[in-house]
């Protein structure tokens, strides 16, 4: 077959092979095995009608080889089903591989990787992508291995019986991959234009139902949904283009294969006719004819598999071969009670270029709260990032109580901390389920203590079945201010000496905002803290505040000190109550 256009994509989908070698060999074997027999079958048949044809034989001169002829059959479907079974348990279970590492390669890469990327680019690739290579691996590649040996035993069959026949044969077999190769050049690019198609379509529409509530309140869900609508018939047109050339390719596929029997049959007809051949063997060769065929057929019948998954493996390949800029996951043990952090030249760049942090460097004194504050874009997110370990800095390090953060482990450093992140996700389960996320193993009472915590008992207790109450997917059912006390209810029934809180009043009211702040008052005692936050008013719980510019610290003191002192922070005072 000819080669990819990509050798890359094809050489890392062959890199799967050796996983389901077992079975592949099977099923190549089982398939060889039934096309070899093709032989025994055509012979068996030329003995029961040769007979009857020149010496009007009857039933008992056929008998004796009729249930060897059944028995053929009826072991050549035996085997044909048993390659297709070992060949689809292969795909299969190659296919739940790749789908399990697809995923943990993404959340190995985390959040940072994530932002900006299209989701449905990426659900695409989990579905129709990990698909493509099943039918790959399942269909196409046995096919491929059949086709190569069979036709060899059939030719070895021919050649003994009559050598013209076995030379048409011979010669004009490799016509039939020529034109393959030469159609499907063309179909292979195309084929992989329309995964880039897919993919955009699949991120449009995701983003459309993503933000269907917004564009209904914008009066745009029409105008986004002929957009949707146009997109989707440009799709479907590019795919009966693609479809065109398939069916061209069937259809060559179909017209040389029956040329080439058409000559066969001819050149027997003749010597029949003349008397230089028996018709046992003529009609031998007649039967095998089409079964030589046959193989090559089945190849260009799934072909357009192939291309698929080179298709889809141009998109999945990049994915596997990121390297995840994680933490280093050590061997100690986090402390158990309240740490003290310090950050130390930190300097981080999502790409070069774009520095996020430049020689960051403060302390968060332990069982205190510090507030990180500062325009969008300083860094302060980025702090969180590198601290939750969804990221490594390029230079620079924080310490935990004096011990590198990249010395501990990462399941305990992450189980030893809570995070109340700016938008909280709330599942469509109960409250009970919602909160358990943090701590499985908690009882009604503990459940009970951390919403009183947070205060968020009162209108759980309010709800028709209280904390068995179902939400709806991103907390539909709750206001803004209860999702958010939720989910700081949630990260205290996690009791982490170490609590994170990203912007926790972001997008609230003034009445969500302090009932998320009275709660916030108690939930911090005990606990070293850290808040990045742009809204000041939530710095009445600071004990100290670290003011990012530029990926730099340009203050770093009381709240009471820095805005007596005129510099940053006062202008953030200002500008704020301005606003």
């Amino acid at each position: 077959m000819p080669p990819s256009r990509d050798p890359r994509a094809l050489a890392w989908l062959n890199g799967f092979v050796p996983r389901i070698r077992g079975a592949l060999r099977q099923a190549v074997a089982l398939g060889t095995v039934s096309g070899a027999l093709v032989v025994a079958q055509a012979w068996m048949l030329a003995q029961l009608v040769a007979p009857a044809v020149l010496h009007h034989a009857g039933l008992r001169r056929a008998w004796p080889w009729l249930p060897a002829l059944v028995a053929v059959y009826l072991l050549r479907f035996a085997l044909v089903r048993g390659s297709e079974r070992a060949a689809f348990r292969a795909g299969a279970a190659l296919r739940q591989q790749l789908r399990g590492e697809l995923l943990a390669q993404v959340q190995r890469l985390g959040p940072l990787w994530l932002r900006g990327r299209q989701r449905g680019d990426l659900v695409n690739s989990l579905v129709n992508g990990i698909e493509a290579l099943e039918a790959y691996f399942a269909r196409y590649l046995p096919t491929a291995r059949v086709t190569a040996l069979v036709p060899v035993a059939i030719l070895l069959a021919v050649f003994p019986v009559d050598w013209i026949s076995g030379l048409i044969l011979l010669f004009t077999a490799p016509l039939i991959p020529l034109f393959m190769w030469l159609i499907g050049r063309g179909a292979e690019d195309m084929n992989q234009q329309q995964w880039l198609r897919l993919a955009r379509l699949s991120a449009r529409f995701l983003d459309t139902l993503q933000g269907l509530t917004t564009l209904r309140l914008l009066g745009a869900s029409r105008r986004e949904a002929a957009v949707v609508e146009q997109v989707s018939e440009e799709y479907r047109a590019a795919t009966m283009r693609v479809l065109r050339v398939a069916f061209l390719s069937s259809v060559v596929l179909e017209f040389l294969s029956t040329v080439s029997i058409a000559m066969v049959a001819v050149l027997i007809g003749f010597r029949l006719m003349w008397g230089q051949m028996h018709f046992l063997q003529g009609f031998f060769v007649l039967l095998l004819a089409p079964e030589y065929y046959a193989p090559l057929r089945a190849l260009g019948g799934v072909y357009h598999l192939r291309m698929d998954a080179i298709g889809a493996a141009q998109r999945m390949q990049p994915v596997f071969e990121l390297q995840p800029s994680v933490t280093g996951d050590g061997a100690a043990r986090p402390p158990a009670a309240a740490p003290a952090l310090r950050f130390d030249d930190l300097h981080f760049a999502y790409e070069p270029g774009r520095e996020a942090l430049r020689g960051c460097s403060f302390e968060a004194p332990a069982g205190r709260v510090t507030a990180v504050v500062g325009e969008s874009g300083a860094g302060k997110s980025t702090l969180l990032a590198l601290l939750l370990g969804l990221a490594q800095a390029q230079r620079g390090r924080i310490e935990v109580d004096g011990a590198p953060l990249d010395s501990f482990e990462r399941d305990a450093w992450l189980h030893g901390l809570a995070l109340v992140p700016q938008r909280a996700h709330v599942f469509a389960a109960s409250i009970a389920d919602n909160l358990r996320l943090a701590r499985p193993d908690a009882d009604m009472e503990m459940l009970r203590a951390a919403a009183r915590a947070a205060g968020a008992e009162d209108f759980i207790d309010a709800l028709p079945q209280g904390f068995e109450t179902l939400l709806g997917e991103r907390g539909a059912g709750l206001s803004g201010g209860q999702v958010q006390r939720l989910a700081l209810a949630r990260a205290l029934l996690r009791d982490a000496p170490l609590l994170l809180l990203d912007e926790p009043t972001a997008s609230l009211d003034a009445d969500s905002q302090q009932q998320v702040l009275d709660a916030l008052r108690g939930a911090v005692r005990g606990r070293t803290v850290l808040m990045v936050t742009h809204r000041l008013r939530t710095l009445e719980l600071a004990d100290r505040v670290v003011v990012l510019a530029s990926g730099r610290v340009v203050e770093q003191g009381t709240p009471q000190q820095l805005a007596a002192a005129g510099g940053a922070f006062a202008r953030l005072l200002r500008s704020q109550e301005g606003g």
